[in-house]
């Protein structure tokens, strides 16, 4: 028998993301929290020797040394491993939006060659290896909604209620470093706290990369201003170009504009927790 594993890889959504401040090597301080959501990309991974990696891609193309091959090429590194394995990249969900797909697909890939390959590192010995690869990795590997500080490296599980969203993705996608070099960028929002967080998760805060990324790409006050109209109170999600809005019971949001050729509209439901969880350990003591 082939050994392979299916895997999905979920996307998230910032229910607010201030910026609270910049540490002196140019990194910038974060508070936010991370809700996973039932869109997802699938990876498939089948056992190959030799150490030989391969990747093969379905759906929206993505560049040819992507998250998924340095994810598995630095966790043969860490732990040595022999094998390799051929990899399948089913694409779905959108790129430059905001919703944290590459670091999700990295996630699990760590998760799911850790266990093929049998190499037995800890989730935090992958976590280690994650943040290298991005700043939201950690939190994928995690698998639970989180209160998410720092750079991204400090990650606290919280409580979000279970509902449904509308999720609307422009064309036109947002470099993440053009957002954090303007000069126009707020980072001086005061710090928050998680129980002011819980008293009213779903309309707490503010998105501080929101007015930036809609002068650079007008696309997201369009989708904005399509929600609202519908008495939707939407909001970017990361550094965007992805917007979302909660719905009510029952509540489903206008057909598309027929002029939105190429936009992506979906109605989503948050997830209690990763379907990934547990399938690293918890104890730092476990080797390979």
């Amino acid at each position: 028998m082939r050994a392979l594993y299916d895997v999905p890889a979920p996307a998230k959504i910032n229910l607010f993301l201030h910026v609270t401040g910049r540490r002196a090597d140019g990194y910038h301080l974060l508070q936010s929290v991370f809700m996973l959501l039932d869109w997802q990309d699938t990876l498939h991974f089948e056992l190959r020797p030799a150490g030989t990696l391969s990747r093969d891609d379905v759906g929206e193309a993505v560049p040819a040394d992507d998250l998924v091959l340095r994810a598995a090429r630095a966790l043969q590194t860490a732990a040595g491993a022999r094998d390799g394995a051929h990899m399948t990249l089913d694409k779905r969900l959108p790129v430059q939006a905001g919703m944290g797909g590459g670091s999700s697909d990295a996630a699990s890939t760590l998760l799911a060659l850790n266990r093929l390959w049998r190499t037995g590192l800890s989730l935090a010995q992958l976590e280690q290896l994650g943040l290298a690869l991005g700043a939201d990795v950690p939190f994928f590997l995690r698998g639970r909604n989180a209160w998410v500080e720092g750079i991204g490296e400090q990650i606290t599980p919280v409580d979000v209620p279970r509902g449904r969203f509308v999720v609307v993705k422009p064309p036109q996608g947002l470099d993440t470093a053009s957002i954090f070099r303007d000069a126009a960028l707020r980072r001086d929002s005061a710090a928050a706290i998680i129980s002011g967080f819980a008293a009213n998760p779903l309309r707490f805060g503010r998105n501080d990369l929101q007015p930036v990324a809609q002068r650079l790409c007008p696309q997201v006050g369009e989708a904005l201003d399509w929600l609202a109209r519908q008495g939707l109170p939407g909001r970017m999600t990361g550094s965007g170009s992805a917007v979302f809005a909660p719905l009510a019971p029952g509540q489903s949001p206008a057909a598309a504009p027929p002029s939105w050729h190429g936009w992506q509209v979906r109605e989503c439901s948050n997830l209690e927790v990763h379907p990934l969880a547990g399938w690293a350990s918890r104890d730092d003591s476990v080797g390979r």
